[in-house]
């Protein structure tokens, strides 16, 4: 996949990342002020920053963190030393993530659907980390072997390079290299959530948030029912990789400058049944969100039936019997407290439905 696809922003407008456009470890709610305001139909251009590195568990320093691994302070982000030393982040039950927005779309309400389509992912650094905490991965009983471990990566080309010759005092970049390929996507996509309270950045929700659904990179279009007036539409979690269930806790997190179209689709919400889901040009993907894995995987499997039966008409005896003959569940994330699973259905297997 091309990380980059335009020559710098391309959004009608642009969002940087500063301590007055992101909130830390929360997610918008109705009551907070847009940080921007773009139309239906139009693109705008935002910048992402990643958690990794500036958390207080890594010392809250993202220079001192990142030149322990052989980085210099003039390759670290301007905006994530400022993020840094803001103080957003007040307290420790709050989540790790930084979300920017929150997006004002005029006319967007509650019913509606806010569509939003990745036009453009452009990398903002060369290297990132993929990190263990605190006994919150698939396997808590064995990783990390201290309270956070930090596995630094690099990124060239379309490769992601996760170094063997390695330690969090010292960055030896000699030796083998385990080589993967990136697939760059917003981990964070999300719309705010009623009423007056912040949610927790790391649980997913209906309006979206955590999703960690791998397809949502370059190209594709993910489903957001709104919840609130004019949406407040806002993203983060940038990762450079992913492996579906993001085992370890968190995938290759490294910053994303990411081009957005948004769009409402008026009284859409019913498509999924008040879900979000994603599509890309061959693919129809459903999410199913639960505290139980196994109820998450479920709920995709309901989710897909409503779409199927919304976008084609499919009889749902017979969409069920399509999932279970050529359909995939697979799962998204088993690691933010709320598990997600995914069902991916191929357009052109309903070709003569359409």
């Amino acid at each position: 996949m091309n990380t980059t696809t335009t020559d710098g922003a391309v959004g009608v407008h642009h969002l940087s990342s500063t301590p007055d456009t992101v909130l830390w470890g929360e997610l918008p709610c109705a009551d907070d002020a847009a940080a921007a305001v773009v139309q239906p139909g139009e693109l705008i251009t935002i910048d992402t920053v990643s958690h990794e590195g500036i958390l207080p568990d890594q010392g809250g320093d993202p220079r001192e963190f990142f030149a322990r691994f052989g980085v210099p302070h003039r390759d670290v982000l301007p905006d994530a030393i400022d993020i840094a030393a803001s103080g957003l982040r007040t307290d420790s039950t709050f989540g790790p993530h930084v979300v920017t927005g929150p997006i004002a779309v005029p006319g967007a309400a509650p019913g509606d659907l806010l569509a939003v389509t990745v036009v453009d992912l452009q990398r903002r650094a060369d290297y990132g980390i993929v990190s263990s905490r605190h006994g919150k991965g698939a396997l808590p009983e064995s990783f990390p072997v201290g309270d956070v471990h930090s596995v630094f990566c690099r990124a060239a080309g379309d490769r992601g390079f996760l170094p063997l010759a390695q330690d969090e005092s010292a960055y030896a970049g000699s030796g083998r290299s385990i080589r993967f390929p990136l697939s760059p996507f917003l981990g964070i996509i999300g719309v705010a959530a009623a009423g007056s309270e912040r949610p927790n950045s790391v649980p997913p929700g209906l309006y979206g948030g955590n999703l960690d659904v791998t397809h949502l990179g370059i190209g594709a279009t993910l489903y957001l029912p709104v919840q609130v007036a004019d949406a407040l539409l806002y993203v983060g979690d940038p990762h450079y990789a992913q492996g579906d269930g993001e085992v370890a806790l968190t995938a290759f997190e490294a910053p994303l400058r990411s081009t957005l179209r948004v769009d409402v689709i008026p009284g859409g919400a019913h498509a999924a049944n008040g879900r979000p889901f994603a599509e890309t040009s061959d693919l129809l993907i459903s999410i199913g969100l639960d505290a139980d894995l196994d109820e998450a995987c479920r709920d995709s499997v309901r989710a897909a039936l409503d779409l199927l039966a919304h976008r084609y008409q499919v009889p749902r005896h017979l969409a069920y019997a399509y999932l279970s003959a050529a359909g995939d569940v697979r799962i998204s994330q088993v690691v933010d407290q709320v598990k997600g699973c995914h069902t991916v259905i191929r357009k052109a297997d309903f070709v003569e439905w359409s």
